[in-house]
């Protein structure tokens, strides 16, 4: 099969298409024939992709760990799932992704994909989707009512973040740039704070959950500016290995949940949220997507595999 390898992350050189040998359908897992997949930020840089879970070296791993596409096989032990169900989800951290075509996962990181999009926008969703709502419900504990700022709101988390927030019945604050002011008060911003121009203390001053996506100086400031009471979250990358105590308490490391993935895709079929595709590429292409000329803005980037 086709596939993406990494043979270091210094540069786009290290990001290789060539051929490998196809995965083999084991007992518990599912093969998936993938259409698309997308580029995490940090992904090259995570201890997993380079390790396994015992620690030893992983050699020439393959990235991409959300997906959608189509059911190729099944293991015997698999019940409720065939070939040809159309899928979304996500995969195991320590294991090839699916910058490829062909990838295992298993039952409990997958639903059925939206109906209502197409498997380019349904690949955006798994890791963002997931990681907003765990972010925002689970560690955060958002409700009605409450006032949520979030940090970053233009990203492939952030987007879907601030509908999520809006669809909960939140008052929604975000931080972005000028140019992506318009584009988040569309998805349900109810206030926009240009970074570039104005500090966002004064409205963090009475936010009962920030949502930091930035990480750095954002998030320090904000765990600074949190009211007594209020709760930071962040999933920034740079802030996992941080042995600040306040930054280890507000770090969150996104769970596979089939649950919250079948939410996601009533909200999306109902049109409640949409996903964002921010740019496209060919999975040949995979070494311009993981080092861009031009960082994708809103939404998120997006490697397509294979035609359905």
């Amino acid at each position: 099969m086709n596939a993406v390898r990494l043979y270091h992350a210094r540069s786009s050189e290290g990001v290789i298409f060539e051929e490998v040998p196809a995965p083999a359908v084991g007992t518990g897992n599912v093969l998936i024939r993938i259409h698309a997949t997308t580029v995490t930020p940090g992904e090259l840089e995570w201890y997993p992709t380079w390790h396994t879970r015992e620690g030893a070296p992983r050699l020439k791993p393959i990235p991409g760990h959300e997906l959608s596409g189509m059911i190729e096989a099944v293991g015997p032990e698999v019940t409720g799932l065939k070939k040809g169900d159309l899928i979304y989800g996500m995969n195991d951290w320590f294991s090839d992704g699916a910058a490829a075509e062909y990838c295992l996962t298993t039952p409990a990181q997958i639903a059925p994909k939206p109906a209502a999009v197409d498997h380019l926008e349904a690949a955006t969703v798994p890791i963002s989707g997931l990681t907003a709502w765990q972010a925002l419900f689970d560690r955060g504990k958002l409700e009605t009512g409450q006032k949520v700022l979030i940090h970053g709101g233009a990203g492939g988390v952030g987007s879907l973040a601030i509908q999520l927030a809006a669809w909960k019945g939140a008052f929604v604050a975000t931080t972005v740039s000028e140019a992506n002011a318009e584009f988040v008060r569309a998805l349900g911003a109810h206030e926009v704070i240009d970074y570039r121009k104005t500090r966002f203390e004064e409205v963090a001053a009475d936010a009962d959950l920030i949502l930091d996506l930035v990480g750095g100086d954002t998030l320090a400031r904000s765990l600074r500016a949190v009211k007594q009471g209020g709760r930071v979250v962040t999933v920034a990358t740079s802030s996992e290995t941080s042995q600040d105590p306040k930054v280890k308490e507000a770090f969150l490391l996104i769970e596979p949940n089939r649950e919250q993935l079948l939410a996601l895709t009533r909200l999306i079929d109902a049109g409640t949220i949409r996903p964002i595709v921010g740019e496209a590429f060919s999975l040949e292409k995979a070494a311009q997507a993981y080092f861009p000329i031009k960082k994708v803005s809103r939404g998120k980037a997006v490697l397509r595999v294979s035609n359905p």
